[in-house]
């Protein structure tokens, strides 16, 4: 079965295993591209948008680990 091509902002938290608050601010932000729909503001966020979204993070994540390597005081 295809996936759909929109998320709603729930769905998005679903994903990510975080909170809608937090999808919210990642949107408000600028770091999740997502669209508004209708007079009632709803959130959308599309399925390609949301991989180029987590792709990005891992490669912050990549390059954050390579500038701080763990030291021997680290846990």
């Amino acid at each position: 079965m295809d996936q759909p091509r929109f998320f709603t902002l729930e769905q998005v938290a679903e994903e990510l295993n975080t909170s809608v608050a937090q999808v919210y601010a990642l949107v408000r932000r600028g770091d999740l591209v997502a669209i508004r729909l209708g007079g009632r503001g709803q959130w959308r966020v599309e399925r390609a948008k949301l991989e180029e979204f987590i792709n990005r993070l891992y490669e912050e994540t990549a390059q954050y680990v390579k500038d701080n390597p763990l030291t021997s005081g680290d846990d």
